[in-house]
């Protein structure tokens, strides 16, 4: 008796805005969180730059996109480039 059933992983998407397209087939896009400082009330901004793969340099830089986690494809990229959301003007 053979188990027939199939374990599919949870996809992690992420949203960020593309800050840098000077590099072939890579971007840099900004993850942005805010959140309310318990204490003082003020909105707190923390922000995390990570690199996607972008095989066909399609995202432009100010373009809104979403990245899928992958395999690790080179020391700095653990993401690829799902769909373009929002082109910059």
């Amino acid at each position: 008796m053979e188990n027939t059933t199939k374990r599919t992983a949870k996809v992690r998407l992420i949203q960020g805005r593309v800050v840098s397209d000077t590099m072939d087939k890579t971007r840099v896009i900004l993850l942005e969180s805010r959140k309310m400082h318990p204490l003082i009330k003020k909105p707190l901004v923390k922000s995390h730059r990570i690199k996607i793969h972008d095989a066909k340099n399609e995202s432009k830089l100010g373009d809104v996109v979403l990245a899928v986690e992958t395999r690790p494809l080179s020391r700095d990229k653990r993401h690829r480039l799902f769909k373009i959301l929002e082109k910059a003007e």
